[in-house]
């Protein structure tokens, strides 16, 4: 004798992930064209003014001698994977320069963020990576280096003068931002993912709905 309740359960299928998420595209895709694209100016300008304002907030459990995550860093990288260079690099120039506004614009941040907005639209082009949360770790790791570098280059260049800080020698500006680049870079790859895969999956949503 069959049980109804049984066979119910074991003809049942269950929806993965990526099904859910293509069930999701018919609804939007039903919006007016023009309040679709508001929508989405509107959540990638706040997710941008949601990263300058967590940028100097010091939160428990999120900081290394004293720094936190960079997350104009991990914006523009998450921006950059997918898209050409010249989108990279107008990103970080544009969120550099915000960076400017809220901190000392000399030196500038635009010139370390438009540069890892370059270097991470290459490392898409040239398909060195797979997109997955550990490179995204990965690429945010080797950006945070590259940004902090460049930035204390920039530094030693204008005589060791930025803001409340200033060095004597240059060897004392390389040497701490040695130390604030490894913890930023640490810091910033682990907490990648959090601010990558929401922007990530809305940014997916819009395209396939454009190519729709």
């Amino acid at each position: 004798m069959k049980i109804p309740g049984f066979l119910g359960n074991k003809n049942k299928i269950t929806k993965t992930p990526d099904q859910k998420f293509q069930s999701l595209i018919p609804k939007l895709s039903h919006w007016h064209p023009g309040l679709l694209q508001v929508t989405d100016w509107i959540i990638t300008a706040g997710s941008v003014f949601l990263c300058l304002l967590m940028l100097p907030t010091r939160f428990p459990g999120m900081e290394l001698l004293d720094i936190s995550p960079n997350w104009l860093l991990i914006w523009v990288v998450a921006w950059s994977v997918k898209r050409p260079v010249i989108s990279g690099v107008f990103a970080g120039i544009v969120l550099g320069l915000l960076q400017d506004g809220m901190t000392a614009h000399h030196p500038t941040h635009a010139i370390s963020l438009g540069i890892v907005g370059m270097l991470t639209s290459l490392i898409q082009k040239q398909r060195f990576i797979q997109e997955d949360f550990i490179s995204i770790a990965l690429i945010v790791f080797g950006m945070a280096v590259v940004s902090n570098t460049i930035f204390a280059l920039q530094l030693s260049l204008m005589g060791g003068s930025c803001g409340d800080m200033c060095f004597r020698k240059s060897e004392d500006i390389w040497t701490y931002y040695q130390r604030v680049a490894l913890a930023s870079a640490i810091l910033s790859s682990l907490w990648a993912p959090v601010l990558y895969y929401p922007l990530n999956r809305w940014w997916q949503k819009m395209k396939l709905i454009r190519n729709s």
